[in-house]
């Protein structure tokens, strides 16, 4: 049965997001909503501003004009105090997992915890090893282990228990299966639809892998030259006839996206 995803009240919602890093205007016109429990996929060529569209909506950019709305805060101007607990609903998970070398990995997936809640060690512990093993991982083996010493697919797993300790809402995440083997990406993705699934949760996905992105995705969106200029979901998407998509589908070099040497 197919999914519906109420579109008329989004959980996020960005309107004519712009911003410019001094003479580079990295994001002209952006207008996305992202409905509650869906999974969205945002595409476009490298550098073309991806990230900087889910920075935004955590608050760790702010936008040159334009406003970000989260579950109905308006993130782009609101109170310190109020974008810290928007930012408890969600969870990050950083393209290179941005484990801190210097704790292992049950302490890396404690920090949020230990941040925002005073709560005994026994309840950090046994939240700390649900998660992780919710994601997949060896809880009692990994736990005690240090970021180099895992694969990379394991990395992404232990980041992923650290974003979704905190039991967030929203999930975005940069690149998931970026540097990985086929068969770990396939994990990740299936990983992702487990917690959309289990959790409940609106999940952003920035990524180049089309594979994996039409195996997750509810909606996609494209990126390009600053704007969204196509959002559908995912069977629309495929069978759009919108040129530009339809170049980034083909991964070919011809069509209307020029790139200079």
């Amino acid at each position: 049965m197919k999914k519906t995803f109420d579109t008329q009240n989004p959980l996020i919602k960005i309107e004519h997001l712009q911003k410019v890093f001094g003479t580079k205007e990295v994001l002209k016109d952006v207008n996305l909503i992202f409905p509650k429990g869906s999974t969205t996929v945002i595409l476009g060529l490298s550098g073309g501003g991806k990230s900087t569209i889910i920075k935004h909506i955590v608050g760790l950019m702010k936008p040159t004009s334009g406003k970000i709305m989260v579950d109905g805060v308006e993130v782009s101007s609101c109170s310190e105090k109020t974008l810290r607990e928007v930012r408890q609903n969600i969870g990050y998970l950083f393209q290179d997992g941005a484990m801190f070398d210097s704790m292992n990995i049950f302490d890396n997936v404690a920090f949020p915890l230990r941040e925002h809640f005073k709560l005994s060690k026994d309840e950090i512990h046994d939240k700390v090893m649900k998660m992780l093993h919710m994601t997949g991982l060896d809880a009692k083996r990994v736990a005690e282990l240090f970021p180099n010493e895992l694969s990379g697919g394991m990395r992404k797993r232990a980041g992923l228990a650290r974003a979704i300790i905190m039991e967030p809402t929203i999930i975005l995440y940069d690149e998931p299966t970026s540097g990985l083997d086929p068969i770990t990406s396939d994990l990740i993705t299936q990983l992702i639809l487990k917690l959309q699934k289990e959790l409940g949760v609106t999940s952003v996905l920035i990524t180049h892998d089309m594979k994996e992105s039409f195996k997750s995705a509810d909606y996609l969106a494209f990126l390009f030259e600053g704007e969204i200029i196509e959002w559908a979901e995912n069977e629309d998407f495929k069978n759009t006839t919108n040129p530009y998509v339809k170049q980034l589908l083909n991964g070919s070099g011809e069509g209307p996206i020029q790139f200079n040497d």
